[in-house]
């Protein structure tokens, strides 16, 4: 593309000293300016990706992978569809459950909440609950123990601690001689989780399967079976195939088909972002055709006489295309490796911050989490670099265009 000539004229036009000092402030403002929009873009890109990849995490810390249920109703031959997806390849695990609204209350509190009965020997292979127990442990809940185990959130709704008794009522009635009466059971409670996510934290509590079973009057059957998948981004994938291994005795889903609508949010959250973000780029790139332009005004001289020592106009045209190539390719290369060592190092760049004027960005009690996080992913930072390179080349062909169409005559006019 680029001629021998054009590159070594190009060069040194960048790196000479110039007579109009201006134009030297301009094209290092130029490079400059690329250079923190590059930092900024890197850097908001890679924490947005570290918040996505928390929430993520915490949703799938409750939530499974995938779900196997029965076509329509109760799943009666659970032992069979547990079996049939454990043989897959893929699947790490797999438990069933017992699920349904309820009502929980204890003293004068009350609060609604998802009660999931739970197999405490298998739910570990499925979520990471015991991971995140704060008090009590998954072992306590015993079949016809009555045990629960309730979301940090939800226990201080109620009011309620270890040992405490919770009444749990089901949308459910059982006729008596004095008329229809809701199910109820008195629960104790032998447990308190935390995995901060309001949702889950506020809204489940956990309890045997049996129990569950038993409360809500479904014998051997069962809500469904949930998988783990070693890979969370096949779960569409590995969905299918256990639809298909179940020869369409099953409905499969999974956890994109629970979550799908928010995090497409999330990503067009972070779309978003990255766009009004890109404009710092767009702007600083503007700078170039500045630059550019006030070069091709004060090389008039220069131009003219190289076209009548016989340099074609493509030549001239590509020695500023050359030169406004350097300051973008100059800006990114520097926005890029600045950005990287912010994005890897955020974390300890915010607490010095907050050290120093005594503030706080993040508030455990209220995000959940005590840093901020990052996750730098390499297209991202290859998208941001390639864009940002490719913007300033586009904005070098204004001024390549003027420098094409000078007319040796007319510059030299003058001189």
């Amino acid at each position: 593309m680029f001629h021998p000539l054009s590159l070594f004229v190009g060069l040194r036009y960048t790196r000479s000293r110039r007579r109009n000092h201006f134009i030297s402030f301009i094209s290092g403002f130029s490079s400059l300016g690329i250079a923190l929009g590059v930092i900024a873009l890197i850097t908001v890109l890679s924490v947005m990706n570290g918040f996505h990849k928390e929430i993520r995490d915490r949703i799938l810390g409750m939530a499974s992978h995938g779900d196997v249920k029965a076509l329509n109703g109760r799943l009666q031959d659970w032992p069979s569809a547990l079996e049939r997806a454990s043989r897959h390849p893929r699947v790490l695990g797999a438990a069933p459950y017992v699920e349904a609204q309820a009502m929980l209350s204890h003293r004068r509190e009350v609060s609604g909440a998802i009660v999931r009965g739970v197999l405490p020997e298998l739910e570990p292979e499925v979520v990471d609950v015991a991971e995140h127990m704060v008090l009590g442990s998954l072992d306590e809940l015993k079949a016809q123990g009555f045990g629960i185990i309730l979301g940090n959130e939800l226990a201080m709704k109620l009011g309620a601690n270890l040992g405490d008794k919770v009444t749990v009522v089901v949308p459910q009635m059982t006729v008596t001689i004095t008329g229809s009466m809701p199910r109820l059971k008195r629960f104790t409670v032998v447990g308190i989780f935390e995995v901060g996510m309001n949702e889950y934290d506020s809204g489940v509590a956990m309890v045997h399967m049996q129990d569950a079973a038993k409360l809500l009057s479904m014998g051997d059957s069962v809500t469904g079976v949930r998988v783990r998948i070693d890979d969370v981004w096949a779960a569409r994938e590995v969905s299918l195939q256990l639809a298909n291994q179940m020869e369409g005795l099953y409905r499969v889903l999974n956890w994109t088909d629970y979550h799908r609508n928010f995090f497409a949010a999330l990503e067009m959250e972070k779309r978003m972002m990255g766009l009004l973000l890109f404009l710092v780029v767009v702007i600083a790139a503007f700078n170039i055709i500045s630059t550019l332009v006030m070069m091709v005004v004060d090389k008039q001289s220069d131009i003219a006489i190289l076209k009548t020592f016989g340099a074609s106009p493509g030549l001239v045209m590509r020695i500023f295309v050359v030169q406004g190539a350097t300051l973008g390719a100059a800006g990114t290369l520097l926005g890029t490796v600045l950005g990287l060592l912010l994005a890897y190092n955020v974390d300890e760049v915010v607490a010095s911050v907050e050290k120093m004027f005594g503030i706080h960005f993040i508030d455990p009690s209220i995000y959940y989490i005590s840093q901020l996080p990052s996750d730098v992913q390499l297209p991202d930072v290859l998208l941001v670099a390639g864009g940002s390179f490719l913007l300033s080349l586009l904005m070098t062909l204004y001024p390549a265009w003027r420098a094409y169409k000078t007319e040796p005559a007319e510059a030299l006019r003058y001189e």
